[in-house]
């Protein structure tokens, strides 16, 4: 009899080791790609990402009815026309760079995420597919062409994309995915009120960019909350980029004429995080946050569990 439990927890182990040896390795994420946007106003959208931004204006190789803005030779803001019928929501997906699409794809494929066949490739060399979250929400996994975008004739406000945000409505639904599967490191979290947690910041696992999920107060489940306004949810959807000294990037932006027709701007001022931010949206009312790269003042509600993210060196 021992002898037979004694060859059944041999097979039992084998079986484990075997799994685990050929249970693909996750390809590291290093950061943020994107952030794919609709567009009711394409004439509009190009004035704020190319002018009052900065941004590099180049084609989309994903879509040829889209338009890309690269905020540096990898990161970009995609611009696409708004379908029929979209209603208030503005935000597509968000993307994040990996250094091997093909090896993502079968890693979240034996991780029981729902996959394409197969990636896509674009006439830039770039490789990509896209999967969904536990909300539904879209998410695109791009391996960037060996040789980023030239930034000759740009003038971005900032050289990087630190964080991208989104409507969430369960924190642990959404963390089975992000953390347990992809494995983003937690960061920060905080509130308005003491006791609250309305922000929650998870950084990539091989980089310092971050997701921040912007938890709704409403019932839990998926989809967009039927009493939210076009601009309450461009608040939530949103984008960072990073400065490294706000006062001078604001006055840079004015001193331009780069802040005229923007009504809902607002700032600088002092997140709960302690970072200095400035708001602004674009004609679609996605909220462009740029916000200092490290706090200026102790941060409410808990401490930084990771790095910063330091500004790029060119």
């Amino acid at each position: 009899m021992n002898r037979l439990i004694g060859l059944a927890a041999a097979v039992a182990f084998s079986a484990t080791a075997f799994a685990q040896a050929h249970t693909p390795a996750r390809p590291p994420i290093t950061g943020v790609s994107h952030i794919s946007v609709y567009t009711s106003h394409p004439e509009q959208a190009q004035h704020f990402y190319q002018h009052d931004l900065g941004f590099k204006k180049m084609p989309d190789p994903e879509n040829p009815a889209g338009v890309r803005y690269y905020v540096d030779s990898r990161q970009f803001v995609e611009v696409l026309p708004l379908p029929a019928g979209q209603g208030v929501n503005r935000l597509d997906h968000i993307g994040w760079i990996t250094t091997n699409a093909r090896a993502m794809r079968l890693y979240l494929k034996a991780h029981g995420v729902t996959v394409p066949e197969q990636v896509q490739h674009g006439n830039d060399g770039s490789y990509w597919f896209n999967v969904h979250d536990p909300e539904g929400n879209k998410v695109q996994f791009l391996q960037p062409p060996a040789h980023g975008v030239s930034m000759a004739g740009a003038d971005p406000i900032g050289h990087r994309m630190i964080h991208v945000g989104m409507l969430v409505h369960s924190r642990a639904k959404e963390d089975t995915f992000y953390r347990d599967i992809l494995g983003f490191r937690p960061y920060w979290y905080g509130g308005m009120q003491t006791g609250k947690i309305d922000w929650v910041s998870q950084q990539v696992p091989n980089g310092r960019d971050w997701l921040e999920y912007m938890l709704t107060s409403g019932p839990s489940g998926s989809g967009i909350p039927a009493n939210i306004s076009q601009h309450q949810l461009g608040v939530l959807d949103h984008f960072s980029i990073g400065v490294v000294n706000m006062e001078k990037a604001v006055t840079t932006l004015d001193s331009e004429g780069r802040l005229k027709g923007n009504e809902h701007q607002h700032g600088p001022q002092l997140g709960r995080d302690g970072k200095w931010q400035f708001n602004l949206y674009d004609p679609d009312e996605i909220r462009v946050e740029l916000m200092e790269y490290k706090p200026a003042e102790k941060p409410c509600c808990s401490p930084f569990t990771a790095a910063n993210p330091v500004p790029p060196t060119h």
